[in-house]
């Protein structure tokens, strides 16, 4: 029987967590931070390595949330808030604080092209930890759109 309000992330978020983990921990890159959102922004799985700074936590959620309120992957965001600096501005109040323009910020999509949540990785060089966000969604069999 198919899911009448869409696809749920909620049994796979786990999962994206520690498989996002998975190239940190074999690249020994610093400790990391992962956050999942569903489709609604709500905080579905969370871990912060020991010894990560406590800024990270907000910054993995702010990436994860960026790319939600926007609607792209926080590498589109990236570019969004180089070329029109006081738009992007303009977003974090309204975002509670919650938008964070740095990649490592990526959308999961359903197979119909919706957003069904996002992660949020943080605690090494932006590049470096939108890898680990989209290791983390396509070893889950889930589409990952770091934007572009």
């Amino acid at each position: 029987m198919s899911n009448p309000w869409g696809t749920a992330i909620g049994l796979a978020a786990r999962t994206i967590v520690v498989r996002a983990l998975a190239p940190a921990r074999s690249s020994d890159f610093p400790p990391m931070t992962v956050a999942v959102l569903d489709g609604a922004g709500r905080l579905v799985a969370f871990a912060g390595e020991d010894g990560s700074s406590l800024p990270r936590e907000r910054i993995a959620r702010g990436k994860a949330h960026g790319a939600l309120h926007m609607g792209v992957g926080s590498p589109s965001l990236t570019a969004r808030a180089v070329s029109d600096p006081a738009f992007v501005n303009s977003l974090v109040s309204p975002a509670g604080g919650n938008l964070v323009p740095v990649p490592g910020g990526v959308l999961i999509r359903a197979d119909n092209d919706a957003v069904i949540g996002a992660v949020g990785v943080s605690g090494h060089l932006p590049d470096d930890d939108e890898a680990c966000a989209v290791h983390g969604i396509t070893a889950c069999d889930l589409r990952a759109d770091p934007g572009a």
